[in-house]
């Protein structure tokens, strides 16, 4: 539902086909008539050739659908796409922006809270799975190209399984289905927790950074003063949180930290 019939390639009109504004609204319509009242829509803003009136449509249509979470992307051109090799022309800064805060104000005012930089929840609802990255926490990767993240007494480790699937199935349960592993040096973990954790409206208590990365939270303590000397955050020994303006400018904030 992304104009995407102005482009001439047909693999991207068969993507159109396949994923469009009547399968989405379908898809939200059955999952409640089925019984299910807790359900998250993604929505991207910031499309090529979309305007401020459109991007509120498809908030105020996606609303109208009552999710219990919804969330909001900004396009990104990734590196190794289509979109990378053939770069569509799409909306300035300003109309991105002015985009991304009548967004937040229609959300907001119909009852949904902004707790991380893309999500919006119902108070209760919001997304504990994400959570637990945001925070920076363990989980396990099972499936082809699935990635994990360990903590255990010899540090933080990263791995990650083979990418093909059947080449996962032929080495799945034994050593070669690791496609491979990466110890976190303090620079990395520090990092990574920052780059996660600041991304929380509400940021996160001080003591859950020595839990997570290990080490005490005065590893930061020179970035995190240039931050509150910039009005970027807010912080003291129970908590730590980024400001309105640090939220804006969020990437000149994670830049002290990495």
């Amino acid at each position: 539902s992304i104009g995407i019939q102005s482009y001439e390639d047909e693999k991207l009109k068969a993507l159109g086909r396949i994923h469009g504004r009547e399968e989405a609204l379908r898809a939200a319509e059955s999952a409640r008539a089925a019984g299910f009242e807790n359900f998250n829509l993604d929505l991207m803003f910031g499309l090529p050739g979309q305007t401020v009136e459109q991007a509120l449509t498809d908030i105020r249509t996606a609303i109208q659908l009552r999710p219990t979470h919804l969330s909001a992307y900004q396009l990104t051109i990734e590196p190794n796409t289509l979109f990378h090799a053939r770069p569509p022309a799409l909306p300035d800064d300003d109309a991105t922006w002015d985009m991304q805060s009548r967004l937040q104000t229609e959300l907001a005012a119909a009852g949904y809270r902004q707790y991380e930089v893309s999500a919006y929840a119902k108070p209760g609802y919001e997304c504990r799975h994400n959570l637990n990255y945001w925070k920076f926490g363990d989980y396990l990767g099972i499936g082809a190209g699935a990635h994990a993240k360990i903590t255990d007494a010899t540090g933080i480790t990263r791995l990650w399984k083979v990418k093909h699937p059947g080449e996962y199935l032929r080495s799945a349960g034994t050593t070669e289905g690791i496609g491979g592993e990466q110890k976190l040096s303090r620079h990395d973990a520090v990092a990574e927790f920052m780059l996660n954790a600041l991304r929380l409206v509400d940021g996160f208590p001080s003591p859950l950074f020595q839990e997570r990365a290990g080490m005490p939270i005065s590893a930061c303590e020179p970035g995190l003063a240039q931050a509150e000397t910039w009005g970027l955050i807010e912080w003291d020994a129970r908590s730590i949180r980024p400001t309105p303006q640090g939220r804006r400018f969020l990437n000149n904030l994670l830049e002290l930290f990495i």
